[in-house]
């Protein structure tokens, strides 16, 4: 056996179910080994789409997943999304080919460039370490929640693997990280003198034990409860829920975030975007922060306390301390004012649809009432990314996917996709702009091709609408970001969609259509949408470049 074969059945073995890439020379026997042994290959058409997939599907099974790529280009063509997912600390394998000459005409320095870009390195080094080094990438990847490359030098994958070499044991679940019984202390005193506190999950607290661990916790305390964009959904269906804190949030849920006197961020960075550069905290606030990883712990704000710890077990902990319910910040208006103007739908606006175009408000709460609930949804980056985001429901965590760490367009039908793999019972929606559509429109491809029942929207203003609107009101020229008229539905009917255009609201009786019916092949909804002002969150996010 060779140490590619070798490399591909252990990596197999290890709980790699999902590789994802593009295969060329160099990771051909690999990744063929690695189906052989029971993973499932999706071939994506670009490297970059692949690396997307991957970082996607990971963050919705909550496994590590694989990108596996050509030496060279392969890699280099995957980087955004590597960036991406190591950015987000997203459990991620990258599988890399790789010549060490520096002659080759594929040769760059391959361990630099993961480094550049936040990704751990490893290397398979010879024939008798190589399958116990690709699992301990394997296991620095779980247990570290870090994106590794993994190089394979093409002189390495071709030698003979030693005669009974053993296949390492999958590798134990990572361990939950115990707080420390004074810090459990602390912040139970500092909840016990709340009157106004408010939750905010985070990624850390993506799964369904950390979410009813905080719900019990809030309930005793009567906090409000909030996520980061990344967790939306967590607490869907919670009457005490200001939904997303941040950028996002409607006016009601940030003034009741503004004027909480604890917040606490649960497995939450606390950064710009999700406490609007400091602006969300008022000046008396206590702010306490839980993470389980130490580093962590202050990194964008300033904490009054910080608690290394894992989520749940810290939530739990404090339950376990004891004492009665409180009211908090739980009172009858508090609830009546939440039931009735915390959801974007219901903050009224001025609709400015024309008979050409509908206004992104307009078209998101009508798509919110004809597509079924049982949805996940990816979003790309833009001017637009604010409307899907908020306007369209999730049911749960594992309904909303939101690869905007690196804040790069064009990531939004990749990140569905893998979203879609990793939540096959529901229906996916991707929300995308011109922009973002037009650069990743190759995996238009492999959602035909994988039969996926997808959703595609295009927020389609013929432009790449954010800068439009950040510089369009200073009288700078726009001839760089804006584009003439371009048929997406056509595109996309040249990959075998149903597509239709829609400029007004009538023009969606098609979807009506569309969801009634078979779902034979994905829809792509190319919708013509105004441009006469931007998102409510714009001028807040260009605050942070």
């Amino acid at each position: 056996m060779k140490v590619a074969e070798a490399v591909g059945r252990a990596l197999s073995a290890s709980g790699i179910s999902h590789v994802f890439g593009v295969v060329g020379s160099g990771n051909f026997h690999l990744t063929n080994a690695m189906v052989a042994a029971g993973s499932r290959f999706v071939a994506a058409r670009h490297e970059g789409g692949a690396a997307t997939m991957a970082d996607a599907y990971a963050r919705m099974s909550g496994t590590v997943a694989a990108l596996s790529v050509h030496q060279g280009p392969g890699l280099t063509n995957a980087v955004t999304g590597v960036a991406e997912a190591a950015k987000s600390r997203t459990p991620l394998l990258v599988l890399a080919a790789e010549v060490t000459r520096p002659t080759s005409n594929f040769h760059v320095d391959q361990e630099a460039l993961a480094r550049a870009v936040g990704a751990a390195t490893a290397r398979v080094t010879s024939a008798e370490d190589a399958v116990e080094q690709a699992c301990e990438a394997m296991r620095r990847a779980l247990h570290e929640r870090r994106t590794v490359l993994l190089n394979l030098p093409l002189e390495v994958q071709t030698l003979d693997m030693p005669d009974g070499a053993p296949i390492p044991a999958p590798p134990p679940a990572r361990r939950a990280v115990e707080p420390a019984a004074s810090d459990v202390t602390a912040l139970a005193e500092v909840l016990e003198r709340a009157r106004r506190p408010v939750f905010v999950a985070g990624r850390g607290s993506r799964t369904r034990g950390g979410r009813d661990a905080l719900t019990a916790l809030a309930e005793r305390h009567g906090a409000l409860l909030a996520t980061s964009a990344v967790a939306r959904g967590l607490f869907h269906g919670n009457p005490w829920s200001l939904d997303v804190s941040g950028g996002f949030s409607s006016p009601l849920a940030a003034e009741l975030i503004q004027a909480a006197d604890v917040i606490v961020g649960w497995g939450c960075a606390l950064n710009m975007w999700t406490m609007r550069h400091g602006r969300l905290i008022g000046p008396e606030a206590t702010v306490v922060q839980v993470d389980d990883d130490a580093s962590a712990l202050g990194t964008h704000r300033e904490v009054h306390l910080g608690v290394t710890g894992d989520v749940e077990l810290t939530a739990r902990r404090l339950l376990e301390t004891g004492g009665g319910p409180r009211q908090g910040y739980r009172s009858a208006d508090i609830a009546t004012a939440i039931a009735e103007r915390v959801r974007r739908r219901d903050v009224p606006y001025e609709d400015t649809s024309s008979r050409e175009r509908i206004d992104p408000r307009t078209l998101s709460i009508a798509l919110d009432d004809i597509l079924p609930g049982e949805r996940v949804i990816g979003v790309d980056s833009g001017n637009f990314m604010g409307y899907p985001s908020m306007y369209l429901l999730v049911p749960d965590q594992d309904g909303f996917c939101f690869t905007q760490a690196f804040q790069s367009i064009g990531l939004g039908l990749a990140t569905t996709i893998g979203a879609a793999l990793a939540q096959p019972d529901r229906l996916p929606v991707a929300a995308l702009g011109d922009g973002g559509a037009l650069m990743g429109a190759a995996e238009l491809d492999t959602v035909r091709r994988l039969g996926l029942p997808m959703v595609v929207v295009v927020y389609n203003d013929d432009a790449y609408g954010a800068e439009v609107h950040h510089f369009g009101p200073d009288g700078h020229p726009l001839d760089t970001v804006e584009f003439p008229p371009t048929d997406i539905a056509a595109v996309a009917r040249g990959y075998g969609f149903e597509a239709v255009t829609v400029r007004t609201r009538t023009d969606l009786k098609a979807v009506e259509d569309w969801v009634a019916g078979p779902r034979s092949a994905p829809l792509l909804i190319d919708a013509k949408v105004v441009r006469d002002h931007g998102a409510w969150w714009l001028e807040e996010a260009f605050h942070g470049h």
